[in-house]
């Protein structure tokens, strides 16, 4: 898989924006991908130096339209820190 196929989207909530200030930056991530697959496409997307990636796997829930249930998609979340020396992520810098 190339980096760009394992970084999917960036998470954009409020509390990944407080989190962005102390460059710990939250990403949908492919469901293959590992923690070391993620760590290593972060560092050639955006040229920085990752300290450590947590992942969650985040269960589809039920939702009902009218009187059919279905399920919402199963993805999954990467919480990546960097370094203390490393620069911060242009792309959060702008939400901010």
């Amino acid at each position: 898989m190339i980096a760009h196929d394992i970084i999917i989207r960036p998470i954009i909530t409020e509390k990944s924006m407080i989190g962005a200030v102390n460059k710990v930056y939250t990403f949908e991530v492919a469901k293959t991908a590992n923690k070391i697959e993620i760590a290593k496409a972060c560092e050639e997307v955006f040229k920085v130096k990752v300290a450590k990636v947590n992942t969650i796997s985040v269960r589809g829930r039920a939702r009902r339209q009218g009187r059919n249930v279905g399920y919402t998609r199963s993805w999954k979340k990467a919480v990546v820190t960097l370094t203390e020396n490393s620069k911060p992520i242009e792309f959060f810098e702008g939400m901010m």
